[in-house]
């Protein structure tokens, strides 16, 4: 694996003085069964010898990889040898093939103080038995004899389909790149790459029979700046891979058993191609390789007659390159607004007799004829077909395996249909998201979002599902959107460790899934980590804040309960008068910290290694509308952005710079209405005030006034203001707005406040749709 080092924080861990180290097999992803014995273990020393059967050169490979993974964690490489059949290999480790193991990538180790045995039905489940026994060893033993305990794994995978994607469009990886992502694959058991190869900003395969894809598709001659704004770069980037250099990557892969499903994303995302060769398009162009991010309305014309030969060209040499079962085309984000006007779209759709119905326009029947053409050319072809979920909208391609990325819904509605399907929803497995809640302490921009370490292992991939329907879910797969990752550093850093958790989703069965369990076994995996210069994200490593709060109207305590604390008991220190917390602080007794005013917590978790957390800040702002009984009354929270409902408005805690950090409830479709129950009449009030986050590129835009009422009775309420909001419409606006209106005094128990939400700006990709509003915080004083 090439190493791309970095500075990093070291962990607790060191080569042991002591010439002896202990293996665990507590690794991640967890074997499914795991049965130790009270036995003498299996001494590991640089005399030790990996042996394989003659003859079988994908066991000797495996036997040689085998020997590289311990000649890192011990600096002595180990003699492999052949053995012929019915030989005895004692004191060895020992490769070979067993027929009675069921699953195809499923293996039984053996550990005994006379040796190691490693077996699979096939060359891969050997292959993933020697990463559980790779990951066993501690991560540094140099020179170590490592002791292995004796006893039985037998493992095999929950799921066939285990993958991660990679998208090179918008930013490029060299090749020695893309094979250390391969190898990350192999140590974390998954089995396959989905490589998102072409895109609008970048196309970056060799065609032969188009070579302009990579003379002018593969450059573009600017980047955006920021998220969306209207600045650009002014330099042209560029890259793309031979048919030769891709095929060095299969074969690299091949011998990781990993199998690379390359995607051509069509008919949209197509602005590189159509660049390329503009007469491909409706308008005839002139187009250019996309600089900025985002949706476009220019699409391949359906109704070209070069059209459906160019994509079966393309896909000849793209199947002549990539061996595997399955071709991803895409088939998401495709706007059919130049197909309505396209004369040769119209005359497509009428020769075909494409009709409109409830549920679809002729134009999605256009997208579905130009799918079901691309796969009955590459079912003749003997591939199948993968498509983005967005190929349920029209006539799904009748072979067609769908990957589900948009929540889960697409993937549950075809499986419930009959169609294979991956899950890959972006509320778990979008790894272009931020892994925490406080932006500013990121070293890296994401494209928004947020999923956790946590979060990604939560996800259940069948549910919603019953048993007949569960089988149709091949498995699950994380992706990673290159829009705002430039490097390979920063590769490393969005995957590591969200990869190990996704593992685990994929590799354990569910009742086995723990996660505080797993957040202890993944340590040793990030000594791994920190062992090979990775640059993984330390999340994990920071305190933990659990925050209760008193039901609204339940109780007059009206104080918040805070718990910390940390993967490896670390000692914590804070403070509650907003200093930096120090040693000098107070310590966490693990009994809570009680807040019962306007206060900032600050936490550190102290090491004796130095490896401080990060500090925790949390804010906490107490007045007269904190924990009361708060009612929606208008439209409520999208389902998506909902959490724990209308009480998050009322809890005393601002949402922070991450719209989906599940600080914030997401409203769409009409104007919002809270009442908010002080308690008692004669509560005398003069200001209201809450706050909305604004990203308008993420289609959240500001709210555009905002009226405030008040009732005695909670029947009939009298408007005492209204105030306008000024609504940004500007290119890559994002942050946080303030709302506040001041008045007289007044007495009151009940308030109303009510917000009008705005539309989508002319010039944005869904002009005059109805934007969200994010609301968090209601604060009556």
């Amino acid at each position: 694996m090439k190493k791309y080092l970095l500075p990093i924080v070291a962990l607790a861990f060191a080569a042991c003085s002591s010439n002896e180290q202990q293996a665990s097999y507590s690794v991640v992803p967890l074997p499914q069964e795991v049965n130790l014995t009270q036995d003498s273990p299996f001494k590991l020393t640089r005399s030790t010898i990996i042996a394989y059967p003659e003859n079988n050169p994908l066991l000797k490979r495996n036997a040689e990889f085998l020997a590289e993974y311990i000649a890192q964690s011990t600096g002595y490489t180990l003699q492999t040898k052949a053995i012929k059949e019915g030989e005895s290999a004692t004191g060895c480790i020992t490769l070979g093939l067993n027929s009675e193991i069921t699953n195809p990538e499923g293996y039984k180790l053996s550990t005994s103080a006379e040796g190691i045995r490693i077996e699979g039905q096939t060359e891969n489940g050997v292959f993933y038995g020697i990463q559980t026994l790779r990951k066993s060893i501690p991560a540094v033993a140099q020179g170590a004899t490592v002791l292995l305990p004796a006893g039985e794994i037998n493992d095999a995978p929950r799921f066939a389909y285990r993958g991660m994607m990679l998208d090179v469009g918008r930013h490029f990886f060299p090749v020695e790149f893309i094979k250390e992502y391969i190898d990350l694959l192999a140590l974390h058991n998954m089995n396959t790459l989905h490589w998102h190869l072409t895109e609008d900003q970048g196309w970056r395969i060799e065609i032969k029979k188009y070579p302009k894809l990579t003379e002018i598709g593969s450059t573009r001659n600017r980047t955006v700046i920021g998220h969306n704004t209207d600045q650009y770069d002014n330099t042209p980037y560029e890259g793309f891979y031979t048919q030769d250099e891709a095929r060095e990557i299969v074969r690299y892969a091949q011998e990781r058993y990993i199998t690379i499903i390359p995607e051509i994303d069509l008919p949209g995302h197509m602005l590189a191609a159509l660049a390329s060769y503009p007469e491909l398009g409706c308008t005839g162009g002139p187009y250019e390789v996309c600089p900025r991010w985002g949706v476009f309305e220019d699409v391949l014309c359906i109704g070209n007659e070069k059209t459906l030969p160019f994509l079966e060209d393309v896909m000849t040499e793209i199947i002549d390159i990539f061996p595997s079962k399955y071709i991803h085309i895409g088939g998401d984000e495709a706007p059919r607004t130049r197909w309505a006007k396209c004369p040769k779209c119209q005359a497509l759709i009428r020769a075909k007799g494409l009709k409109a119905d409830k549920e679809h326009s002729a134009e999605d029947r256009l997208q579905s004829y130009c799918m079901a053409h691309i796969e009955k050319f590459l079912n003749e072809k003997g591939r199948q077909i993968i498509g983005w979920d967005e190929i349920l909208e029209g006539d799904v391609a009748p072979n067609a395996t769908v990957m589900s990325w948009r929540g889960s819904a697409g993937g549950i509605k075809a499986a419930q249909m009959g169609h294979d399907v991956i899950m890959t929803p972006n509320t778990h497995c979008y790894f272009d998201y931020f892994q925490s809640t406080d932006k500013a302490n990121e070293p890296y921009d994401a494209i928004g979002g947020y999923v956790s370490v946590e979060k990604v292992y939560s996800l259940e991939p069948t549910e919603g599902l019953n048993d007949e329907q569960k089988k149709h879910i091949l498995g699950a797969q994380a992706n990673l959107w290159t829009e705002y990752i430039l490097s390979p550093e920063q590769v490393e850093y969005m995957v590591l460790p969200r990869m190990a958790a996704l593992a685990e989703v994929q590799w354990t069965q569910p009742e086995k899934k723990d996660y505080k369990d797993f957040v202890k076994r993944l340590l040793s995996l990030v000594h791994l980590y920190q062992r090979d210069g990775l640059n993984y994200a330390k999340h994990i490593f920071d305190i933990q804040a659990e925050i209760s709060t008193p039901q609204a109207g339940s109780s007059s305590e009206r104080t918040a309960q805070v718990t910390l604390s940390t993967v490896d008991n670390a000692p914590i220190y804070y403070t509650l008068d907003g200093s930096q917390p120090s040693e000098k602080s107070q310590q966490y007794d693990n009994t809570g910290i009680t807040i019962d005013k306007t206060t900032q917590l600050q936490a550190i978790a102290i090491r004796p290694n130095g490896s401080n957390s990060r500090v925790l800040k949390r804010d906490f702002f107490f007045n007269k509308a904190t924990f009361c009984p708060i009612q929606l009354t208008g439209i409520q929270p999208s389902p998506k952005y909902t959490y724990a409902g209308a009480p998050m408005l009322v809890d005393g805690q601002r949402g922070s710079d991450n719209f989906a950090s599940g600080d914030w409830l997401g409203f769409i479709g009409g104007d919002i209405t809270a009442v908010i129950d002080l308690g008692k009449s004669g509560n005398e009030i003069k200001s209201v005030a809450t706050h909305g986050f604004v990203s308008l590129g993420d289609w959240i835009m500001g709210c555009k006034e905002m009226r405030i009422a008040i009732s005695d009775d909670g029947q009939s309420y009298r408007e005492i203001a209204t105030k306008a909001f000024p609504v940004k419409t500007a290119p890559g606006t994002r942050g946080i707005e303030d709302y506040s209106i001041d008045f007289d005094p007044v007495q009151t128990r009940y308030v109303q406040l009510t917000l009008k939400t705005a539309v989508l700006p002319e010039g944005h990709n869904g002009a005059g749709k109805p934007a969200f509003l994010f609301l968090d915080e209601i604060e009556i004083n």
